[in-house]
């Protein structure tokens, strides 16, 4: 990433459909601490896809909404080049991604878009 705090490449695309988060559900799982990365290849060689869901267990819509924007801005500035194209992913978001720091976020999302321990 440049010093700008821009992101090179492009943003992955958005999962918006309830039947497209289902889809990604029969993938792969890669679970950890912080979230866990459902994977689905679908085999077309398109822009990856990208969802975020965060369940009411973690907290009120407050709550739930600054998990998410901030699984977003990691992948949006970091992460979003360890997407493997024609690949749809779910990322379910849990409290813990509210305490830690983001150089750490940003380096675990990374380490589990790329399927290493």
């Amino acid at each position: 990433m440049p010093a700008t705090g821009k992101p090179v490449g492009p943003n992955p695309k958005r999962l918006l459909k309830r039947a497209e988060f289902l889809a990604v559900r029969r993938g792969e799982k890669r679970r950890g601490r912080l979230f866990l990365v459902e994977v689905l290849d679908r085999g077309d060689g398109l822009s990856p896809r990208v969802g975020y869901t965060v369940t009411k267990k973690v907290g009120n819509a407050v709550v739930r909404n600054r998990v998410r924007r901030r699984l977003r801005e990691a992948v949006r500035t970091h992460a979003a080049s360890d997407m493997a194209p024609g690949n749809d992913y779910v990322i379910v978001g849990r409290e813990d991604v509210l305490t830690i720091p983001f150089g750490q976020l940003k380096a675990e999302l990374s380490r589990r878009l790329r399927g290493t321990r």
